[in-house]
């Protein structure tokens, strides 16, 4: 009883602070309905800890309490960022941008009236707009910080806080934490002071910063490259469509056929079951809409547009359409990038293909692997190119030091425009890179779980049992990234690397998703291909032994 009375009254101290009336609704009913039935099991969940902010920000489900996205839960970060930028002197100007998400307009309000209530100044984007246009606002203005409300591609039901610093990358260690200690001291919401938008300091920005990063965005292309090519495109009921499309016309492109049932932006994502161009039947409407016009690609944003998916044609596939690996896109357009004369640093992360570092050798282009995420691929140095394989792609860094579905699309566009002139595609292109560098072959084995304490006795079983052979190649080298290194800072994962006959190399990396209740697995082989008739026979061993490397690691794992 006295675990229930304590519960009982950090719920009543959440609800006498709670800014928005429909949580506080919310979470007045579920304590109605713990008392009558003496069942605090929903509650207890709520409140057995609060939604930690990490190199992430905040990503969750919306709802009550402090395990959930909430406008209490906001302000009280956006006051956490606050204190750590005045205590570091970093500067006053806050950038902020939202998506189409359930309260992320309100979200995006909160967080300028706490800056601005601090004593800083906000500059608020004018609508919703995507995720790159906020990282360009930043580096534009020369602000101090900004935050973008989006949960990206998460479900409907979820939201999130993505924070980045003045040089318009996102937070890593230490800030993570300095900001997590400074939100840990607010012992109280009437302790953060809001300003309203009438208050000096307070801006709305117009529609200068969109067409600022509209002009460098057409940087990217070639002026007088070739542009004839013909593309589907949705974005994915999300905020890409109008940028996009005036990046398009700006270019000199045809106009794209919008997915009409997608085209909009909605919060309910109504007709996928998770807005993700990478889970199964996301790109369906696509290519039902591809089947009709018959276009050369089929492109798609994510919902906030920092996420590109690229389709090729492809009659072995279902619909006749095949979706591109996002380690295929990113070796795609490093190759296009280096054919045009990139100088600088290629990078990647640990769970990409390694074929781009093979691309950045022969162009005698600096390479670097980073840990997961482009919060670490925008810190590599001099760099000019970066990609993840979750389909982000940095083709400017110097415009947008983040992934950028929009930029991104437009370089693919170009590229695949010109060999469309000289009579070839992009599936060309990879046979040819094939050729020249061996066959890449990635793939994932991926477990959503209910249970987090799932992942963790998976990465226990695979630490303190560690396999030794995988799909009869032989564990050459294992290694535990939470140790750290010279060239990676310390992370929860493990790598191996493996040799067999006939195999150039393979590799398998085990890590718990930053975003998602997920232990992932990325899993690439090598295979040396010589001539071109030999490339189906290379593709359809790899494809056996990623196969036969997802059932043994799964095992291996207990997943």
């Amino acid at each position: 009883m006295a675990d229930t009375t304590t519960l009982k009254a950090r719920v009543q101290q959440w609800l006498a602070e709670d800014p928005d009336p429909a949580t506080r609704t919310e979470l007045a009913g579920l304590l109605a309905a713990a008392e009558a039935g003496d069942d605090w099991a929903g509650l207890a969940e709520r409140f057995a800890d609060r939604l930690q902010f990490g190199t992430a920000g905040l990503r969750g489900e919306l709802g009550a309490g402090p395990m959930r996205m909430n406008r209490a839960v906001v302000i009280r970060a956006a006051a956490g960022l606050a204190a750590h930028l005045r205590a570091t002197g970093a500067g006053d100007l806050v950038v902020i941008g939202y998506d189409a998400r359930h309260m992320s307009a309100e979200f995006a309000r909160d967080t300028a009236a706490v800056m601005v209530g601090a004593g800083l100044r906000a500059a608020l984007l004018p609508r919703p707009l995507p995720t790159p246009v906020l990282a360009f606002a930043i580096r534009e203005l020369g602000a101090a910080a900004g935050v973008m409300v989006t949960a990206s591609h998460n479900p409907p039901q979820d939201n999130g806080y993505k924070v980045y610093l003045g040089d318009g990358s996102q937070i890593v260690p230490p800030a993570d934490g300095q900001i997590a200690a400074e939100i840990d001291a607010i012992a109280s919401l009437d302790q953060v002071p809001l300003a309203d938008e009438t208050a000096a300091g307070w801006q709305l920005l117009g529609d200068e910063v969109l067409d600022a990063y509209l002009a460098r965005a057409a940087t990217v292309l070639d002026p007088d490259g070739p542009r004839a090519l013909e593309v589907v495109y949705t974005p994915l009921h999300g905020v890409g469509r109008d940028t996009l499309l005036t990046a398009w016309k700006q270019a000199g492109f045809p106009a794209p056929t919008v997915v009409a049932a997608q085209a909009e932006p909605d919060p309910e994502f109504p007709t996928v079951a998770f807005p993700n161009p990478e889970e199964p039947g996301a790109m369906d409407l696509s290519f039902a809409t591809a089947a009709e016009v018959r276009p050369d690609l089929v492109i798609a944003n994510d919902p906030d547009a920092d996420r590109c998916a690229v389709a090729v044609p492809d009659a072995a596939a279902p619909g006749g359409w095949r979706m591109l690996r996002g380690d295929e896109v990113g070796a795609l357009l490093g190759a296009a990038l280096a054919a045009k004369g990139a100088a600088g640093t290629f990078a990647t992360t640990i769970v990409s293909a390694t074929l781009l570092g093979r691309i950045a050798e022969s162009a005698g282009l600096d390479y670097a692997e980073t840990l997961t995420g482009f919060k670490w691929i925008a810190r590599a140095e001099g760099l000019r190119y970066g990609y993840e394989e979750a389909l982000g792609y940095c083709v400017d860094p110097q415009g947008v030091r983040d992934k950028d579905g929009i930029t991104a699309a437009l370089v693919v566009a170009e590229l695949a425009a010109g060999l469309k002139r000289d009579g070839r595609t992009l599936t060309d292109l990879l046979d040819e890179l094939a050729l020249t560098h061996g066959l890449h072959a990635t793939d994932q084995l991926s477990a959503r779980v209910e249970d987090l304490s799932l992942i963790g006795a998976a990465m226990r079983r695979l630490r303190e049992r560690p396999p030794t052979a995988l799909a009869g190649l032989a564990v050459t080298r294992a290694d535990d990234l939470a140790a750290g290194s010279a060239e990676l800072p310390p992370t929860d994962g493990l790598r191996y690397y493996l040799a067999g006959e006939g195999v150039r190399g393979a590799r398998i990396v085990v890590r718990p998703s930053g975003t998602e209740p997920k232990l992932k697995c990325y899993l690439e082989v090598v295979l040396p291909v010589g001539a071109a008739d030999e490339l189906a026979g290379a593709r359809e061993r790899a494809a056996g032994l990623l196969g036969a490397l997802k059932r043994d690691l799964a095992a291996a794992a207990g997943i």
